[in-house]
């Protein structure tokens, strides 16, 4: 009875053990098969292409085919809902831009999917601070020149973005709020159209993406006037941050993280962060994403999680201070 009693104190010590090494053995033998990563919007954008540059470059790592899969709708929510209720095996894994995690959860009230239990965030793949452009024909120079048109002028002023609750919307509203202007919110059904009509002066001025704005500014359509991110921008020395003009740790930087199923082995997540971090340190991909006007970084599992948190408290005062409605 002694020795039965001893082996059974030995396994049952033993038993939390197992689903650990499971767990590294499975991280050893990762991937064994091919791997999607779920992009919840349509293909042809940076949202697209961040994933098909580092996919392409995983799967020649992993020596298994790296699968881009575009599940569009619904403000990017369908997508992130078929990575939320996917397999948590490290196989299916989610393309997050910022406002999918942030600010979607504020805007809809009725998300199939829940950003902070449903989802184990894996690392961030770029950033990309947007950009203050204006309209050539608006003859203002400065963000200083800006807030004083505005205020002279009230309500004269209007600004686009791709759509309510976007990226664009939230930095208009937030520079709203600090600069103490009454500009007009335009949305429309996408980035493009906003772009075309803001060159086409419809609308006077935007917060966007570089490289949605780049073309209009070189063309001199748009005049780039501040960058809302923490830094000038390599390929706009010249033009100084909005926190420079006057509005110190304004700052509304895009950024593209990767998801994976909540319950994912963390052994797992690891092995495919510390792999991303080795992709994001070429040159090549470097260049390519300099291309597109975002910047490779890659992150700890601990500190992504602690910038969704963040810019979750962020954003969640500005969509209140804006009075801007949940989508039913």
């Amino acid at each position: 009875m002694r020795i039965i009693s001893t082996i059974l104190a030995a396994l049952s010590f033993a038993a939390p053990i197992f689903p650990q090494a499971q767990a590294h053995a499975q991280a050893n033998t990762y991937p064994n098969q091919p791997v999607t990563i779920v992009v919840p919007y349509q293909a042809g954008g940076i949202a697209d292409m961040l994933p098909r540059l580092v996919g392409e470059r995983l799967g020649k790592k992993w020596d298994v085919p790296v699968i881009i899969k575009n599940t569009v709708g619904a403000s990017g929510n369908i997508g992130m809902d078929s990575v939320a209720k996917a397999k948590p095996d490290g196989y299916t894994l989610g393309l997050a831009p910022a406002g999918n995690l942030t600010v979607n959860p504020l805007l809809f009230t009725h998300l199939p999917f829940n950003t902070e239990k449903d989802f184990t965030p894996v690392t961030l793949l770029a950033t990309s601070p947007n950009v203050l452009v204006v309209n050539s024909k608006l003859d203002v120079h400065t963000v200083k020149e800006l807030v004083s048109h505005g205020k002279q002028f009230p309500d004269s002023l209007s600004y686009a973005s791709p759509g309510v609750g976007s990226g664009a919307h939230l930095a208009g509203e937030l520079f709203n709020q600090q600069a103490g202007l009454r500009m007009l919110h335009i949305p429309y059904g996408g980035m493009a159209p906003a772009v075309n009509e803001l060159a086409g002066g419809i609308v006077n001025i935007m917060f966007a993406g570089v490289s949605s704005v780049l073309p209009h500014i070189q063309s001199g359509k748009v005049r780039a006037i501040a960058i809302a991110g923490p830094q000038r921008l390599p390929v706009l020395p010249d033009v100084p941050t909005v926190s420079e003009s006057g509005y110190p740790n304004f700052d509304v930087t895009s950024w593209y993280g990767l998801v994976a199923p909540a319950g994912t082995a963390d052994a797992i997540v690891r092995k495919i962060a510390s792999d991303i971090a080795a992709v994001l340190k070429g040159e090549e991909i470097h260049q390519k994403f300099a291309q597109l006007g975002v910047t490779p970084s890659s992150i700890s599992l601990n500190a992504f999680a602690m910038l969704i948190r963040d810019e979750t408290r962020k954003w969640s005062d500005i969509v209140r201070k804006a009075n801007i409605k949940p989508i039913q």
